[in-house]
């Protein structure tokens, strides 16, 4: 199965080139600010799009998807949306959170420790692929400033369950892949750090 990996759109998806495959994974912030037009237009885009399957989390900037979920949920009709919640795909099990460690006030926000804890706490242990919108603490997830921003919880749970693959974005100025651990970590940021469309979709040869 090809499977195709985006995050952190924000928006700019007429800028962007998405290869063909089987499967598309968003991870996350596929707008600006989470604006019920913003979500239908990402939602039109998608319809253009080839794969069989699509699978979208939400990240900080996608409002809507925390403040009225219902609303927004409704608008995203050519996807299937996860929220702390797995889905199977050709016998490929994929679990998404847009959860992520408290910064300012965005969506989805949790404190660090317990609070955010308790999220990481229901992935299940068979997962194949995990989805979130931030990174584990210390892979792909330094700033500009070389800051690791990455959440300590979620590395400790992916240390015990193992997932073949984890994508995430978030972080966009750390974009990149890289194994640890027979884990395939991919930051697939589409942005750079000055918001330009300026990444390809990373994609993934996925052998059962």
């Amino acid at each position: 199965m090809k499977i195709v990996c985006i995050s952190d759109t924000h928006g700019k998806h007429s800028q962007i080139a998405v290869p063909e495959g089987d499967l598309l994974i968003h991870a996350g912030d596929l707008s600006a600010r989470g604006r019920p037009k913003e979500i239908r237009r990402f939602n039109n885009w998608l319809a253009t799009l080839p794969h069989r399957h699509k699978v979208v989390i939400a990240g900080n900037h996608d409002f809507l998807f925390e403040d009225e979920p219902h609303q927004a949920e409704a608008l995203l009709t050519n996807a299937i949306y996860l929220n702390d919640s797995g889905v199977t795909i050709e016998g490929v099990n994929i679990w998404g959170s847009p959860i992520t460690p408290w910064f300012f006030d965005w969506a989805f926000n949790r404190a660090r420790g317990a609070d955010i804890r308790k999220h990481w706490d229901l992935i299940p242990e068979n997962i194949d692929i995990l989805v979130t919108h931030g990174p584990p603490k210390g892979v792909l997830d330094q700033t500009a400033k070389g800051e690791e921003v990455g959440c300590e919880e979620l590395t400790e749970v992916i240390q015990d369950i193992r997932p073949r693959y984890h994508i995430f974005g978030h972080i966009h100025e750390a974009r990149g892949r890289v194994e640890v651990n027979g884990t395939h970590y991919i930051n697939a940021s589409m942005l750079n750090l000055q918001y330009e469309a300026v990444h390809q979709a990373v994609v993934i040869d996925y052998m059962r």
